[in-house]
């Protein structure tokens, strides 16, 4: 099985939870505004131990459309995000979103899987 099959039946098996919806401010950074609606997938575990994060965009599916592979400077660590029902135009808004961040930076890999 694939990487992008074993992400899907992440996604498919465990409940989405937003807990930050688009154009709300990040708890420790008040200038820091999310664009896109950002949450986790409910009872799994990312390298930082807590739940693996997703950002939600507009499509009204529920397709893994892409993962953002970050790193943080200030947190020090780095991560995997799932991207899910992301359209182009969400693609470009999280682009600039992690070009234009002071701590953070993200390499988005669309889902070759997902047309």
């Amino acid at each position: 099985m694939n990487y992008w099959v074993r992400l899907k039946q992440l996604l498919l098996t465990n409940e989405i939870v937003i807990d930050r919806p688009k154009g709300s401010k990040y708890p420790k950074f008040d200038s820091f505004i999310l664009p896109l609606d950002y949450g986790y997938l409910k009872n799994t575990l990312s390298n930082n131990g807590a739940d693996i994060d997703v950002w939600k965009g507009s499509l009204d599916s529920n397709e893994l459309t892409g993962i953002v592979c970050t790193v943080d400077s200030m947190k020090k660590d780095s991560e995997v995000k799932l991207l899910i029902n992301c359209n182009t135009d969400d693609i470009e808004i999280l682009k600039d979103f992690y070009d234009n961040n002071e701590y953070m930076s993200g390499m988005i890999v669309n889902n070759p899987e997902f047309q």
